[in-house]
């Protein structure tokens, strides 16, 4: 039987903002599909909540809250050169990948400490330090909640991009991950392609011989250098993606701005921005707008001070987006995802 009940929500997001749900219900087992495929008719639409560290949230969302609860991680398959581990969509991402590390399933250490749930991983298709998901990815099992019924997908069905995929332009709260399966190779090769990985006093001494262990000691070292702690100081990670531009228009962006940060595509036309240096240079390292503001040392996440509402990170969002596009020419894109609407007094 599943229990739905109103729910303040300001703990249920990393940005700490306060928002209300009139419908909540908390999904600890798949045996709750069917139900709730059958209940969905009775409300506006369907939010799947993970761990929260990915949406903006309005003060009061009318739409049927799903926060998934799922939990495990089993082997399902052992191959000639790999093994395919199952994870439940509703355990935490970084838990997940240090089981593997801890099991000897390696390839994931370079995602370490992102957080959220390993079920939003293939939605945002999650990347850092040169290694996306969708670069280990096996399938995974969703839950049609408009058709009641359960498909499996691929990695040509999942349409993976940078930050993207098949499910951030399906119909929202269509669709509900249950599990997610990678195929990791037993013959490890170290991705290091990063300068900070590469500087990592622990990978410099190691050489030729670093571990798997090492590198995702590495990268935890790194993220929480750079990076604020959600319980500490909210936030959602980066709050902008890295733009995507034509070599063309990198040289001609090189030539006016001495320094700019950017990497090379595999495809060999097109280089990645770094948001966070066009952020920094525009002037907003370290600075506020109202209670929400630019980390100090990482340009790139946006925090919360404190008393926070969706209005005022939207703000502080379109003033930056402004200003980069003025002395840039460049686009930023928005990452979090918004949900539910702005009342009128908040439009």
């Amino acid at each position: 039987m599943l229990h739905v009940s109103e729910q303040d929500l300001t703990y249920y997001n990393t940005l700490g903002l306060k928002s209300q749900a009139r419908a909540f219900l908390r999904l600890h087992s798949v045996d709750g599909l069917p139900a709730l495929s059958e209940m969905v008719s009775r409300y506006p639409g369907v939010v799947v909540l993970g761990g929260g560290s990915n949406v903006v949230l309005a003060p009061q969302i009318e739409d049927l809250v799903v926060h998934v609860e799922t939990r495990g991680v089993a082997l399902l398959d052992e191959e000639n050169d790999a093994s395919v581990v199952e994870v439940q969509a509703g355990e935490p991402w970084h838990h997940f990948v240090s089981v593997c590390v801890d099991r000897g399933w390696n390839g994931l250490e370079n995602l370490a400490l992102i957080p959220g749930t390993a079920g939003a991983a293939p939605i945002q298709n999650i990347g850092a330090y040169g290694v996306e998901q969708g670069d280990y990815f096996h399938s995974l099992v969703a839950w049609d909640i408009r058709r009641g019924v359960q498909v499996e997908m691929g990695p040509s069905d999942c349409l993976f991009a940078y930050r993207d995929s098949f499910f951030k332009h399906a119909e929202r709260g269509r669709w509900l991950i249950t599990a997610v399966r990678y195929r990791l190779p037993r013959e490890w090769q170290p991705r290091l392609g990063y300068p900070d990985l590469v500087r990592h006093p622990g990978i410099a001494m190691a050489g030729a011989a670093v571990t798997p262990r090492q590198v995702f000691d590495a990268v935890c070292d790194i993220r929480r250098a750079k990076l604020p702690d959600p319980a500490e100081l909210a936030n959602v990670g980066s709050f902008f993606k890295n733009p995507v531009v034509d070599a063309s228009t990198f040289r001609a962006l090189r030539d006016m701005h001495h320094g700019i940060v950017a990497y090379p595509l595999d495809d060999g036309a097109h280089y990645k921005l770094a948001a966070g240096w066009l952020i920094e240079r525009a002037g907003w390292k370290g600075r506020r707008l109202g209670p929400v503001g630019m980390h100090e040392r990482q340009s790139l996440v946006m925090v919360n001070h404190g008393g926070a509402s969706a209005r005022d990170i939207q703000i502080l969002a379109d003033v930056i987006r402004a200003e980069v596009a003025t002395r840039f020419g460049v686009h930023l894109e928005q990452e979090p995802v918004e949900v539910g609407a702005a009342t009128p007094e908040q439009a």
